[in-house]
C-alpha cells in the first residue's frame, strides 16, 4: 500500500532519450512530475500483472497524455487480462483520446522479444507469482556506426523482476545484465510468508543476482511493515555485495 514516504511500483528506464515505463502504480504521474520526466516521451508501457499496486496509476497517466495532446501511438504490453482493463478505460474515458493505445498481449513460457526499435530490444519472461506475471529485460541495440566509433563499447542491459517467488530458470533469463531489479518484499526470517504470497526475500533476490552474474542489484517492493532497509541490504550484501535498496525517486545510471 502507499504510505507516507513510499509509493507503489513504477519505474522509468531512459534509453537514448526514449522513456519506457514499467508498471504504473497509484501516483505514478505525480512522481514523474517530481522527477521532471515528460509524459509525451514515454514510448511504451510494460505492466507486469493485474494487481492494483502495479496498475492503478495507468488511467490517470493515459488521461493526462490526452490532455497534453499526445498524437504518437502508445504501446502497452502486459498479460492478456490487461486488454479488458484498457477497453474499460476507452469505453468511459476515451471519447476525446488524441492518440492510439496499442495493447499487445503477452503470453509466453520462456523469454520472448515483444518490443524492438533502433535503440533497444525488450523481452518478456514469466515470473512465479500468484497470478500471471511477467518480468522485462531491456538490451541496448547498437548500430554498426556505433561500433566503428567505439569498438570496445559494451551494450547496456537491465532486467525488471517484479513480484516473484524464486524459481530455477530466472537467473538464466536475466544472465549478465548490468543492473538487475528484483523484488525483496520480506527479510529472510519471513521466508515462509514470502512463499505463501508468491514473493521473494532479500536473500533470494541476492542469490538470483549472484547466480545470474549480474553487475549490480537493486531491491524494492518492500512490505509496508518493513522500516529498516539497511537490514535488508546487509542480508543481500552477504551474498551479493553490489546491492542497493531503492528509495522513491532514486536514479541509477547503467
Amino acid at each position: 500500500m502507499p504510505i507516507s514516504d513510499r509509493n507503489p511500483s513504477a519505474q522509468i528506464l531512459e534509453v537514448h532519450g526514449r522513456l519506457f515505463l514499467m508498471d504504473c502504480g497509484e501516483g505514478t504521474q505525480q512522481q514523474m512530475r517530481r522527477a521532471h520526466l515528460a509524459f509525451l516521451r514515454v514510448e511504451a508501457v510494460f505492466i507486469s500483472h493485474i494487481h492494483g499496486d502495479h496498475l492503478f496509476g495507468l488511467f490517470g497517466l493515459l488521461n493526462t497524455m490526452t490532455m497534453y495532446g499526445r498524437t504518437a501511438p502508445l504501446y502497452v504490453y502486459g498479460p492478456r487480462a490487461l486488454g479488458s482493463v484498457i477497453n474499460f478505460y476507452k469505453s468511459f474515458f476515451g471519447e476525446h483520446e488524441s492518440f492510439e493505445i496499442l495493447f499487445v498481449p503477452v503470453d509466453c513460457k520462456e523469454p520472448q522479444v515483444v518490443h524492438s526499435s533502433k535503440w533497444v530490444r525488450v523481452s518478456a519472461f514469466p515470473l512465479n507469482h500468484k497470478i500471471e506475471c511477467y518480468g522485462w529485460r531491456f538490451d541496448e541495440s547498437v548500430t554498426g556506426r556505433h561500433w566503428l566509433e567505439n569498438p570496445d563499447y559494451h551494450p547496456k542491459s537491465y532486467a525488471y523482476c517484479s513480484d516473484t517467488a524464486p524459481f530455477p530458470q530466472l537467473a538464466e533469463w536475466v544472465r549478465g545484465v548490468d543492473l538487475l531489479y528484483h523484488e525483496a518484499t520480506y527479510p529472510d526470517e519471513m521466508a515462509d510468508k514470502a512463499a505463501e504470497r508468491g514473493h521473494a526475500t532479500s536473500v533470494q533476490a541476492a542469490q538470483c543476482a549472484r547466480d545470474a552474474g549480474a553487475g549490480r542489484l537493486v531491491i524494492g517492493h518492500y512490505s509496508s511493515r518493513i522500516k529498516d532497509f539497511e537490514a535488508l541490504v546487509q542480508e543481500c550484501r552477504a551474498i551479493f555485495p553490489e546491492t542497493t535498496a531503492a528509495q522513491d525517486l532514486d536514479i541509477y545510471k547503467i
